[in-house]
């Protein structure tokens, strides 16, 4: 079949940091892109703030993606999905956000899961290496978002392993690096927070090159080749260039950034926090340079549509063929009739060890909340969150809010008490290092931060000693059921 006669399709990825359409002429294993569009809308910074996704940027949001859905209309694209992310998924106010969107359009919004997010990154960042036959027997591919941070491994074009990181360049700025360009201590304290984070990462494979995608790791090397002169065809990043970049973008403000290298405002804010990011990823994996792909999910979801069809998201939740592989018709016809049984026992299956995951440490939480249980515990209700959004559309509406408004209430009673304990740890490791003249108010904020901790403690415990464990099994199996409970 010649290019003309290829289906255009598009995608509309609705992130933490962007708002990003790309419409393409789509093969199974190829895209030929005709139109990338992208808007910094910063849906996650008013997350972060307030748990919701606030008016303004709704209005914001709304205004952008009617924009493109008319853009990919015009370019006569016969098919156009829309892609929610990790900023969506924390919202409080998701559903009414997803309905406001769906309203406007017409078209239907999938909030996807963190692992979904993590399989078409992995698609679209790699295809053109598959495509072309430069992609390494082994690889692993990591997409820096806003809100999370995507990891994958794979061989031979199949996907090993598979993360979603609830830390993304957005988070990261908002939470820890509040000044312009962000103080020497704020960086230790962001770095400190990483590396206790990627610490407890258990990675069955070390991959011999990692590809980064996203916007942050395109607009670093973007930056790393004005400002350090790093030849335009390289595409690539060492270990070294992200040192000079984080030295660079520690000297000079975002608006200087902005003006001096052709950044964008609002992306020359994030790249500090990116930076620091890929940085850690690095050295967690012991590797020297990053690999720069400049496609990420949206191109991800449009070759999973042209492989599996209707059925793409139950094929990318079940993580079907990758590396480039088609279904055949009878194939593709298959999986949709199998779609809702099959689709939603294995939801139930998963959803059922997550939850008891979660409550094994609720169990030695009760005993002692040392920092590991607390880490742990919190990890597994994200975990668990994520694969609820995932299964938001098939399940009883009723059973569900009640269900997610417990474990979000949780999972933020736990947020807190890990957020005290990092902060602990780091002014720990600075009031050994510090001046005699600084000891006094270390000390001072150490005793404010303990007893806040004391406080949030107290709390937790109160709470998990009235999270009934039936109670929660009857309501997760409540979400599966055909009538309202």
């Amino acid at each position: 079949m010649g290019a003309e006669a290829r289906p255009i399709r598009a995608a509309i990825d609705i992130g933490s940091n962007t708002i990003h359409l790309v419409v393409a002429r789509c093969w199974p294993d190829y895209l030929d892109i005709l139109a990338d569009e992208l808007d910094l809308t910063r849906l996650g910074e008013s997350v972060n703030v307030s748990g919701a996704i606030s008016e303004e940027k709704t209005e914001q949001a709304l205004a952008v993606i009617g924009h493109y859905v008319t853009l990919a209309r015009r370019l006569e694209a016969e098919t156009i999905l829309l892609i929610a992310t990790e900023a969506i998924r924390r919202a409080s106010n998701r559903e009414v956000f997803l309905k406001r969107i769906e309203q406007q359009v017409g078209l239907p919004v999938a909030l996807i899961s963190g692992e979904a997010e993590a399989v078409l990154t992995f698609y679209g960042a790699t295809y053109e290496l598959y495509h072309t036959g430069r992609a390494p027997l082994d690889l692993g591919v990591v997409d820096l978002g806003g809100g999370s941070t995507e990891l994958v491994t794979a061989h031979d074009g199949r996907i090993t392993w598979r993360l979603s990181l609830s830390i993304g360049s957005g988070w990261l700025l908002d939470r820890y690096l509040p000044s312009d360009p962000p103080t020497r201590q704020e960086r230790a304290t962001a770095r400190a927070f990483l590396q206790d984070a990627l610490r407890n990462l258990t990675i069955p494979f070390y991959p011999p090159v990692l590809v980064a995608t996203g916007g942050s790791a395109n607009s670093l090397w973007l930056l790393a080749e004005r400002a350090f002169g790093l030849p335009e065809s390289q595409r690539s990043l060492s270990a070294e260039d992200l040192a000079h970049c984080e030295g660079l973008l520690a000297a000079l403000s975002a608006s200087e950034i902005a003006g001096r290298y052709g950044q964008p405002y609002k992306r020359a804010r994030i790249l500090p926090a990116g930076t620091l990011i890929l940085r850690a990823l690095l050295a967690r994996l012991g590797l020297d340079q990053l690999l720069i792909s400049p496609h990420g999910i949206r191109e991800g979801a449009l070759l999973a549509y042209e492989r599996h069809g209707s059925a793409w998201l139950y094929e990318v939740e079940s993580q079907g063929a990758v590396g480039g592989q088609d279904q055949s018709h009878d194939q593709r016809q298959s999986a949709e009739e199998a779609l809702p049984d099959d689709f939603l026992a294995y939801g139930r299956r998963l959803l059922t060890e997550r939850l008891e995951k979660m409550l094994s440490w609720r169990r030695l939480l009760l005993k002692e909340a040392d920092e590991e249980a607390v880490h742990k515990m919190r990890v597994a209700s994200r975990r668990l969150r994520a694969a609820l959004d995932a299964y938001r559309g098939y399940l009883e509406p009723v059973a569900f809010k009640k269900l997610y408004r417990r474990l979000k209430k949780t999972a933020a009673l736990l947020g807190a008490v890990r957020d005290s304990d990092v902060l602990l740890l780091n002014l720990h490791a600075l009031l050994t290092e510090a001046k005699a003249e600084e000891r006094p108010a270390l000390l001072w904020l150490l005793a404010v931060l303990e007893e806040q901790r004391g406080q949030q403690i107290s709390a937790l415990e109160e709470h998990l000693h009235e999270l009934d464990g039936e109670a929660l099994r009857t309501q997760l199996l409540a979400c599966f059921a055909e009538e309202e409970c």
